[in-house]
């Protein structure tokens, strides 16, 4: 049981249902996929806040009932119509319509009482029943609201006109006539109407907003907020009132949100989405953290300061976003989406959990998001031209080749089998190249290094780096590059190494220093060469042909001091041991470099006999290409044996088009033990043991015991 869960500007959004993706596997994987969750225990253990809370394509519109019990969405396809009672988590009923809706309001506290705003320019009004009524409108709509006071429900189309159809009458009035004073027809993107006085404001396309009075059905004012374009959806497209009946949040078609003080000509804040989508949505949130703006478009839902603007949280699925609905007085978000399945997130600073899923405030700290294993590791995607490097092109349109987007995806044991057939000698390359590894790692612990940076690869760049850094800050240590985790493959790994013969590095590097780097410790060097150079480390070997030269020369030079006086026959003598020495120096010399060769080709005998025996190079070459067998052959040869061990085992198998796979068999008839029954008369044998009976006992124990069976004479 996991939640997944982004921490933006430090505050934790889980999201409670829903997937990241519309489609999270293909098809003919997710068919798999579903029969095997059975068996999961993470998803038999998941959280299903609302049960089915999805539709067969993408949800549209969705919103909480006023009583805050229910929430209603509309979906498709089919057009249909979901609701669900929070009390039961689950889908109260749902409904199809004949049209897509485009726009819905409740007008009771809970679902009875609906109407729906379709894309054929009807309106259907939905009772507990079904469907109560229908009624059509000149021009194709965009929004409704309801005014409450005086049952007026306002219709915004394509046109300059917003429709008005009295609830209460049953018959249309005459409608607003927007833009007279402009005298410019435009259309009716969103509209709103303020819940503390009633004032009506229109957006429309050509970025502006009017406002009207509903008691003298006039515009009282009107003002440009800005993105206006050409074609329908341009210009504002989202409008809404706060309670206050003074603050109004209009979003326009570029993806800017402005926030109006109806008392004043400007804009008090200005937040931009950032993606240049147009706005879907604003609310306005009292919640635990202050006055908070929500802002939604098709990529992103922004959760912002209502005073200055300051981004407090954000939510980004990986699908469109349709629109948004909050759940009053918690921290509860509902999100319809172009997905299947629609999306609940939680925030807890902004509100605790509603009380129909309180325990959301118990779990969401402890259920945390946790990386889980690929679905797709037994599939290997690949691209039309490795198909065709593999030989295996032929196959794209087959069972075992599925298209997916711009590749294809190849079960994981054919693509190995196929790379192996194209290049049979791969794993013998990568055999030889680890057991070199292995060797230069055992070798590299016999040398010393100089400084504590291990340099296998690139020793010159190594070594001008090093010279660089000392050069400008007069120290020894190694050059930071080196020490930095992040480039150590870059002198580590043979695969970085870099190719100082090549043309293109001759080009870059046309002018190369031939200064070279004496060791540090060269008698007749200066002090300051000393700072300048840096020495090159001694092997073991060399250390210790340097240690017997010291021994020599001072054992040489205490000679001297005592025979100084002598004649030339003890000058003789001396060089007589000291060539001696020399002799057998040189002897010792050889004997060790010969027995590291025989250790080394000791331990290359140890490697090898651990790793599988594989064929050499030259016997490979030898193989003919009818003893290797195509692809081909390999298949029908692994046809062949499991048509074998199925016919032995009474089984068949049946393969679909589409790579499903169905299994016959004739179960096998298992026999009934043999059990030992010991009865009073007639079951021993002439030796008295007790004898062996296939069925039970065909009469009771005691004589005279009365039948528990209701059928008397079943025994007669």
């Amino acid at each position: 049981m996991v939640l997944k869960s982004t921490t933006g500007a430090g505050v934790s959004v889980y999201q409670i249902s829903g997937a990241n993706t519309s489609r999270s596997l293909p098809d003919w994987l997710a068919k798999k996929r579903k029969r095997s969750l059975k068996n999961d225990a993470e998803y038999a253990n998941r959280i299903e806040l609302l049960q089915d809370f999805e539709f067969e394509e993408a949800s549209n519109k969705i919103q909480v009932t006023p009583d805050g019990n229910f929430v209603m969405a509309t979906g498709t396809y089919k057009p249909q119509i979901h609701v669900y009672e929070f009390s039961q988590l689950s889908l109260k009923f749902d409904r199809h319509t004949d049209a897509e809706n485009v726009d819905f309001l409740c007008l009771s506290d809970d679902w009875t009482k609906s109407v729906h705003l379709q894309n054929d320019r009807s309106i259907e009004f939905q009772a507990q029943g079904g469907i109560h009524t229908r009624s059509r409108i000149p021009k194709f709509g965009r929004a409704i609201a309801y005014n409450s006071q005086n049952c007026d429900l306002l219709v915004g189309a394509s046109g300059n006109e917003v429709y008005r159809l009295n609830l209460d009458q049953g018959r249309f009035l005459a409608p607003f006539e927007l833009g007279e004073v402009d005298d410019i027809t435009t259309g009716v993107n969103a509209l709103a109407i303020n819940p503390a006085h009633g004032l009506m404001g229109f957006g429309m396309e050509n970025g502006g907003v009017e406002f009207w009075d509903p008691r003298s059905r006039k515009r009282v004012g009107g003002m440009y907020v800005g993105g206006d374009g050409s074609g329908a959806g341009s210009g504002v497209t989202a409008i809404n009132f706060r309670d206050d009946g003074l603050t109004c949040g209009v979003g326009t078609h570029d993806g800017v949100t402005r926030l109006y003080d109806l008392r004043a000509s400007g804009a008090n804040v200005t937040k931009d989405q950032g993606y240049g989508f147009p706005i879907k949505k604003v609310l306005f949130l009292e919640s635990d953290a202050g006055s908070k703006v929500v802002s939604t478009d098709k990529r992103i839902v922004k959760i912002w300061d209502r005073n200055d603007g300051k981004a407090y949280t954000s939510i980004e699925p990986s699908v469109d976003i349709n629109d948004i609905a909050w759940v009053p007085k918690s921290g509860m978000f509902f999100l319809a989406n172009e997905g299947q399945p629609m999306h609940t997130y939680y925030v807890p600073t902004l509100g605790p959990a509603p009380r129909w899923c309180s325990f959301l405030d118990n779990v969401t700290e402890e259920l945390e998001e946790k990386p889980v294993s690929s679905v797709y590791d037994n599939y290997k995607f690949v691209t039309k031209n490795e198909l065709k490097e593999f030989n295996l092109g032929h196959l794209i349109g087959s069972n075992v080749v599925k298209s997916y987007m711009h590749g294809y995806f190849i079960d994981i044991r054919l693509y190995e089998q196929a790379r192996l057939i194209s290049n049979p000698f791969a794993y013998k390359e990568h055999r030889e190249k680890e057991i070199k590894k292995k060797i230069a790692a055992e070798r590299e612990s016999r040398i010393r290094t100089t400084g504590s940076v291990k340099v296998k690869v690139n020793k010159g760049l190594a070594e001008r780096l090093v010279h660089k850094e000392e050069s400008k800050k007069g120290d020894v240590a190694a050059s930071t590059a080196l020490r930095d985790d992040r480039f150590k493959n870059v002198f580590e790994d043979d695969d970085f190494e870099v190719d100082e013969t090549t043309h293109e590095f001759k080009m870059l590097n046309p002018t190369k220093s031939t200064r070279k780097f004496d060791e540090a410790g060269a008698s007749g060097a200066s002090s300051s060469n000393h700072t300048a150079t840096r020495g090159r480390g001694l092997t073991a070997a060399d250390e210790e042909e340097q240690e017997r030269q010291n021994q020599r020369h001072a054992a040489n030079g205490n000679e001297s001091d005592s025979d100084s006086r002598s004649e030339e026959s003890s000058g003789e003598e001396i060089d007589d041991e000291e060539a001696r020495a020399k002799i057998s120096a040189s002897e010792k010399r050889k004997l060790k470099q010969e027995e590291r060769r025989a250790k080394q080709a000791e331990r290359k005998k140890e490697l090898e006999a651990k790793m599988a025996p594989q064929l050499t190079v030259s016997q490979l070459k030898s193989v003919s290409a009818n003893e290797v067998g195509t692809f081909g052959d390999r298949v029908a040869d692994n046809a062949d044996m499991e048509a074998e061990i199925l016919d032995k085992k009474n089984m068949k198998i049946k393969r679909g088009n589409r790579g499903e796979v169905e299994l016959t068999f004739t179960p096998a008839v298992k026999q009934k033990p043999v059990r030992k029954v010991e009865d009073d008369e007639d079951n021993t044998d002439e030796f008295g043991q007790p004898k062996l009976r296939d069925m039970g006992r065909k009469k009771q124990r005691f004589d005279g015991r009365r039948s528990a069976s209701k059928n008397v004479f079943r025994g007669l």
